[in-house]
C-alpha cells in the first residue's frame, strides 16, 4: 500500500515520458484522469507534465506532434514516471533503447519513484530492465513480440492492468485509463477515484480482462451470457455462493458456464467472486462504522481472520489500517 500521511500535503508529481511514435491517446489519459482526482475539498491531487529526451519535439501515432515543455530532468523530479505506449520505436521493433532513456528509468526506480506503463510502454520498461522476473502485462496483439524479445518477463496478456509494486503495467488503449483509477483508488481510495471515473465519464471498475476481447478462432456465442449470474451473485455476497448456484441462474451446465464466464470476465467464478467481495469489503471499511467482524460478515467472508489475510495479500494491510488510511468522516 503506497498510501501514506505525506501524500496529502502536497501534489503527486507524475512525468509523462513521451518517446518518438508515442500513441496519442496514451500521451493524453494520464494527464486527462489523474487531473480529475481531487479530493473532498477540491484540492488536485496530482500535478502531470510532459517530458521527452532533450526536451525535444516527437512525433506521434496520431499526425502531430509533441512539443514538451521539459527534457529528462523532470524524471529525475518525479514522484510517478508514465510511459505511453510506441508505435515504430526501437523498443517495440528490436527491444533497445536510447542510453539517456534507460538510465532516467532506472534512476527513477532507484531512488523510489513508482514507474508505469500503458499498452506498448512495457516494451520500454523491459527494455530497461525493470520488467526481468516481474509480471507485466502489455497489448494483447503485440504479447508473440514482447515474449520473443522479453523471455525473462511473466507476462499475462489476459488482464487490463498489473500492479507489481513499484512498478505498473496495463494492457492497449482503454486499459489505461483502469490502470490510472486503480492508482487513484490505491493512492487516495474508492471515493476520490469513483468522482474520477464520473468526471471522466467512464466505469470506475471493469470486470474482467483484455482475455474478453483478444481475438479467436472460435466465434463467442451471443444469445447467452452471464450477466445474469453476476448480477444475482452481487445481491448475495454476504450468503455462500457455489458455482452450481451461479450456473442455474443462468441456465446452463456447471461446466458450460465456467467456460462461458472466463470468456466474458477473463475470470473464474471463483476469481470474480473473490474480487467483488474484496471490493465490497473496502468499501465497507471506507464508509461505515462497522466492525472488522459485521465487514467480513457482510462481505461474504464470514470471519475477520478471513478477511485479513485477503487484504493483506492483494493490499498487504490490514483492515485497520486500510481503514484509517481512507476512512471518510
Amino acid at each position: 500500500m503506497r498510501n501514506n500521511r505525506a501524500m496529502s500535503a502536497s501534489p503527486h508529481r507524475i512525468a509523462v515520458l513521451a518517446l518518438d511514435g508515442v500513441v496519442g491517446l496514451d500521451l493524453g489519459t494520464p494527464a486527462q484522469v489523474f487531473s480529475t482526482a481531487r479530493d473532498a475539498a477540491g484540492v488536485s491531487r496530482y500535478t502531470v507534465e510532459v517530458c521527452t529526451p532533450g526536451g525535444r519535439p516527437v512525433r506521434s501515432t496520431a499526425g502531430y506532434q509533441v512539443l514538451p515543455e521539459h527534457g529528462l530532468d523532470l524524471v529525475e523530479r518525479a514522484d510517478t514516471v508514465v510511459v505511453p505506449g510506441v508505435h515504430e520505436n526501437p523498443a517495440l521493433t528490436d527491444g533497445t533503447l536510447d542510453p539517456l532513456v534507460y538510465d532516467a528509468l532506472r534512476g527513477a526506480y532507484d531512488r523510489g519513484a513508482r514507474i508505469m506503463s500503458i499498452c506498448t510502454g512495457a516494451f520500454v520498461l523491459a527494455a530497461a530492465g525493470l520488467l526481468d522476473g516481474r509480471r507485466a502485462t502489455t497489448h494483447w496483439a503485440y504479447a508473440a513480440r514482447f515474449r520473443r524479445l522479453h523471455p525473462d518477463v511473466d507476462l499475462d496478456p489476459d488482464v487490463l492492468f498489473i500492479d507489481d509494486g513499484r512498478v505498473l503495467t496495463s494492457a492497449g488503449v482503454a486499459a489505461g485509463i483502469d490502470l490510472c483509477l486503480h492508482v487513484i483508488r490505491t493512492d487516495h481510495g474508492t471515493e476520490v477515484a469513483n468522482r474520477a471515473a464520473r468526471r471522466c465519464v467512464v466505469p470506475p471498475w471493469r470486470e474482467g480482462g483484455q482475455a474478453q476481447y483478444i481475438e479467436r478462432p472460435v466465434p463467442k456465442v451471443t444469445d447467452t451470457s452471464t450477466a445474469t449470474a453476476r448480477e444475482w451473485a452481487r445481491q448475495r455476497l454476504h450468503e455462500p455462493v457455489s458455482l452450481r448456484d451461479m450456473a442455474e441462474q443462468s441456465r446452463m451446465s456447471v461446466r458450460t458456464f465456467t467456460r462461458r464466464f472466463r470468456s466474458e470476465t477473463g475470470l473464474s467464478p471463483a476469481q470474480w467472486l473473490l474480487q467483488q467481495r474484496t471490493d465490497h469489503a473496502r468499501l465497507l471499511l471506507e464508509t461505515t462504522d462497522l466492525s472488522v467482524d459485521q465487514v467480513a460478515r457482510r462481505a461474504g467472508f464470514g470471519t475477520a481472520a478471513a478477511l485479513r489475510q485477503q487484504l493483506h495479500q492483494r493490499l498487504g494491510v490490514a483492515p485497520s489500517t486500510y481503514r484509517r488510511t481512507f476512512r471518510h468522516p
